[in-house]
């Protein structure tokens, strides 16, 4: 997690200018959200302060939208919304998923 959490401190840069580092940063999010799509819903219950219907809805929207993928949107999911969601996600870890 270390790699990821190293992201979340990169400063703002043109990533539809870096093809390559924008389609590593949208297969992110759709791993995530596959990830997230296959915890059990007890699971999803038990450690709600991860937001388990957003992460599967994005990625959702990003394998269906094909060319409308807005890259903004990955970047801040990237930049500021990814280094809360790995603290609890790493405490589930920590903790089993039980």
């Amino acid at each position: 997690m270390s790699k990821i959490d190293n992201l979340t401190r990169l400063k703002h840069i043109r990533v539809d200018d870096d093809r390559m580092l924008s389609l590593a940063f949208v297969r992110l999010i759709e791993i995530m959200g596959e990830a997230a799509n296959n915890v059990s819903e007890p699971c999803q219950v038990k450690y709600f302060k991860i937001p388990w219907r957003q992460i599967i809805g994005m990625r959702n929207r990003i394998v269906h939208a094909y060319f409308d993928i807005d890259l903004d949107i990955v970047w801040q999911v990237i930049t500021q919304d990814l280094g809360l969601l790995l603290i609890e996600v790493e405490k589930a870890i920590i903790a089993g998923f039980s």
